[in-house]
């Protein structure tokens, strides 16, 4: 299920920074970025943020093993043929 961009300025601000800091650590871990230093990490924060606003980034919740992540709109789980 998606969570509307709406619904996320809802949250905690801890809450949705720790969710981007989790997806961009993800980023690093998957070869996205070489480094993640403090002034690379806030830069990739405000990116994350504005990609969120514009769609191109989705916060998806999955039921099944009830866990939310950030992802890219074309990997969500709701667009993949099955």
């Amino acid at each position: 299920m998606l969570i509307p961009y709406s619904a996320l300025q809802q949250l905690p601000a801890d809450t949705l920074n720790n969710l981007i800091r989790e997806y961009l650590l993800s980023q690093v871990e998957d070869g996205g970025f070489d480094t993640l230093s403090d002034e690379l990490l806030q830069t990739a924060t405000q990116r994350c943020r504005d990609a969120l606003k514009k769609g191109e980034l989705v916060v998806e919740y999955s039921e099944e093993d009830e866990s939310i992540a950030i992802r890219s709109r074309d990997n969500t789980i709701g667009t993949q043929a099955g």
